[in-house]
């Protein structure tokens, strides 16, 4: 029986990872901020206090984890903000939690899975990594990141039997849109656009895919006897990427401005200071 070790678990993506492992015959160790206070703990998952902000947690997640063959990297924050008024210890817990965090969290179980010459590891990142859209730099910033890891870490790695891949989720219905951090002023010259933005990605999201597709995307790259770079689910995705292939960037840079209730950079107007 192969170990897997999913952050999140508590809910959305991750508990519906966590269930699908435990139904494949994999042991699940999920992980929360407060395993205590999680609302609907799944029978058969074991659980473990992780909180990403704290080096020393991380630390002790992994020592209680033991040995891991398969890590699930999905928890983290989803930020909103106009990039001119982020404030920077918003920034700097965003890239801890979604980026420095997991990356942490993925040296300290490596070695193992090194030494036994088996191990999976599932980076969960955004559509929104190969598709930037307006007011959501910062969380843009954050996928692409740990995307760069997982690519560029899989040369050194998979000669090991270590596999890196990272999943890119589009519109997906799970209620994160109600967990949202913003940060905008209340008399922004952002805010009507943010706000325009805003209200069609939170309708995207109550329209989009469960949970349980982008869990079925990250078993199957699990089990995938070598997992390619990248998988997208959701959101037409081979429609969209074979779009972004063939067409100019100014082109699909409008494409996702529109979709969103925007213009792009090139066709909006200019505004007066």
């Amino acid at each position: 029986m192969r170990t897997a070790l999913v952050t999140g678990a508590s809910s959305g993506i991750g508990e519906a990872t966590a269930k699908a492992l435990l139904a494949k015959g994999y042991r699940v160790l999920g992980t929360s901020r407060n395993p205590d206070r999680i609302a609907r703990p799944i029978a058969g998952v074991e659980y473990l206090a992780l909180d990403l902000e704290d080096d020393a947690s991380i630390v002790a997640c992994a020592e209680a984890a033991g040995a891991v063959d398969v890590l699930v990297n999905n928890a983290g924050e989803s930020q909103n903000g106009p990039l001119e008024e982020l404030p920077t210890d918003a920034l700097q817990r965003l890239f801890q939690l979604n980026v420095l965090g997991q990356v942490r969290l993925t040296q300290l179980l490596v070695p193992g899975m090194r030494e036994r010459g088996y191990g999976r590891i599932v980076f969960v990142g955004s559509m929104l990594a190969s598709f930037p859209l307006a007011y959501r730099s910062s969380y843009v910033a954050t996928k692409a990141a740990i995307k760069g890891f997982a690519t560029a870490a899989r040369g050194e790695l998979a000669p090991f039997g270590v596999w890196l891949t990272t999943v890119e989720p589009g519109s997906i219905n799970t209620g994160i849109s109600e967990r949202r951090t913003k940060y905008i002023a209340p008399d922004s010259p952002y805010r009507a656009d943010f706000d325009t933005m805003l209200e069609v990605l939170d309708r995207n999201e109550r329209g989009g895919i469960g949970a349980d597709r982008v869990a079925d995307t990250i078993v199957g790259a699990v089990e995938a006897d070598k997992p390619r770079p990248l998988y997208a689910v959701g959101s037409r995705a081979p429609l969209v990427f074979t779009i972004r292939r063939l067409a100019p960037r100014v082109v699909v840079e409008e494409m996702i401005a529109r979709a969103h209730g925007l213009h792009g950079p090139t066709t909006q107007a200019r505004r007066e200071p």
